[in-house]
């Protein structure tokens, strides 16, 4: 005779349904009184299983606020660009330059690598010029987002938690500095789904400077966390094969590997309605996108109907894997439907040969980066696309190194980043430093009001938009406290 534990194979629902105790369980989660956590009501509890359609639209069905952008291309310069050669113009640390840091700056501060050093003043290696119709000073080294000031947000005072690079790409990314929570694409995903049919809703390019060997850049970077693994992004590969593995091999056609996911995902289906797991629907959503990713991904790298006009505006050849192409592919994935678009570009961990490497990087995304914005204002598409340009942390305003090639050291308390499009204000200039950059000390920005903004251009409540885990409910912007930074709002 089989053990009574041997036969415990059944349905979460069965096991509720059975008894008081399990229907007033299931109806106190059904009535959740949470804005928007967790699944929606008539999803995972339905008995049957949502169509691929369904689960493209994600959770909110009615937003509570209106929506200025309909989608997000965030371009992450890797490594901590300094703001004090680019956007953050300080004739006085110019001035004191090789003279000692006052200790007033310093004193009881966490500094990443310079613990026990001399601490001396290193002014800007770079000149600035005064660009747009308010003469904004913008580091020479950026000529193109310098003549495009007027349609950006340059927001001076941004500060962030981490102070070393994985950890401060991690709260970026996901508001939290641990590993494991739900990347701001992933969140985006999960509330408005897709507007593509047969794209993912979340897309990661990676693209690496020329002449060193950047730190790496994790997955996890782009991880669904503990949201459903069909919201997580999905990585294209800007040389070769875009995504691995998605040809069929010798000898299928269309037609069979069609009649093979029917048959798999039937069977997925069946297993479904006995035993609900969000991974079943991403097995069967996945599945089906790939089969239509076959068709589309090829479509989408070839590049043969782009003017020779636009290619010269990026400064791009198609398929060299530069950031100049990856900017290209965002604006046609944005076309496309593709709800989260995300862009890396690595090398800009400058601790030493700041003079010698800074012109390089900014070289390669400046020309792009101002591309990029232009092109979706030529074809109507910026006022619904928010554009975000941000490193994962600032530079300290003290040399890295006493002697040999000098750089600059990590520093989380302050750093520059611009965003454009998506009902945001044009031509503003927000927030401040210190005389020699150190602080953030007017309008201070953290990361979590920069999420919250976001979400409130994409019509979400930040506060209320919420994902019940471990019993707690869950948002992107933390527990600590978020604001939106209405002032640079349209």
């Amino acid at each position: 005779m089989n053990s009574p534990v041997n036969n415990l194979n059944i349905s979460r629902r069965t096991l509720l349904a059975q008894g008081t105790i399990g229907a007033t369980a299931l109806s106190a989660l059904l009535n959740t009184s949470t804005s928007y956590s967790s699944e929606p009501a008539n999803g995972p509890h339905s008995s049957e299983l949502q169509s691929t359609e369904l689960q493209s639209q994600g959770i909110l069905a009615n937003l509570p606020l209106p929506q200025r952008a309909k989608r997000v291309i965030w371009l992450t310069m890797a490594g901590g660009p300094s703001h004090l050669e680019l956007f953050d113009y300080k004739p006085k640390l110019a001035e004191m330059h090789g003279q000692p840091m006052p200790e007033s700056f310093t004193r009881g501060q966490q500094l990443a690598q310079l613990q026990g050093q001399e601490l001396r003043c290193l002014g800007p290696l770079f000149g600035f010029k005064p660009y747009g119709s308010q003469g904004t000073q913008i580091g020479e080294l950026l000529p193109h987002l310098g003549n495009q000031i007027d349609n950006l947000c340059l927001i001076r005072s941004m500060t962030t938690d981490a102070i070393n690079h994985d950890p401060a790409h991690m709260f970026m990314n996901t508001g939290s500095q641990i590993s494991g929570r739900p990347s701001m694409g992933a969140w985006i995903h999960y509330g408005l789904g897709s507007m593509a049919e047969n794209l993912p809703g979340f897309v990661v390019l990676v693209s690496t400077g020329k002449g060193r060997s950047p730190q790496p850049i994790a997955a996890r970077q782009w991880s669904s966390g503990f949201l459903p693994s069909r919201h997580q992004g999905v990585q294209l590969r800007s040389r070769g094969e875009p995504v691995l593995y998605l040809n069929n091999p010798p000898g299928i056609d269309r037609e069979q590997q069609s009649d093979d996911i029917a048959a798999i995902n039937a069977m997925n289906r069946q297993f479904a309605q006995n035993h609900y797991d969000p991974e079943i629907e991403t097995r069967i959503a996945q599945y089906e996108l790939a089969f239509e990713m076959q068709t589309s991904i090829p479509n989408l790298m070839d590049t043969s109907d782009e003017t020779q006009e636009t290619l010269n505006l990026y400064g791009c050849e198609p398929g060299d894997g530069t950031f100049a192409s990856n900017c290209l592919l965002a604006r046609r994935l944005a076309q496309r439907g593709v709800r989260f678009i995300q862009l890396y570009h690595r090398d800009w961990d400058h601790h030493s040969l700041l003079k010698e490497e800074l012109p390089l990087r900014a070289k390669e995304v400046d020309q792009a980066s101002a591309a990029l914005l232009q092109d979706l204002q030529r074809l109507g598409m910026l006022e619904e696309t928010l554009v975000v340009w941000t490193g994962e942390f600032g530079r300290t305003p003290m040399s890295q190194q006493n002697k040999g090639p000098i750089g600059r050291d990590h520093h989380n308390k302050s750093m520059s980043m611009w965003l454009a499009g998506g009902g945001i204000r044009r031509g503003t200039v927000y927030g401040a430093t210190d005389e020699l950059g150190y602080a953030a000390v007017e309008n201070i920005c953290t990361v979590h009001d920069l999420h919250a903004t976001m979400l409130h251009q994409l019509g979400i409540d930040h506060n209320a938009f919420t994902y019940k885990f471990q019993g707690l409910d869950f948002k992107l912007t933390g527990v600590e406290g978020a604001n939106v930074i209405s002032d640079i709002l349209a």
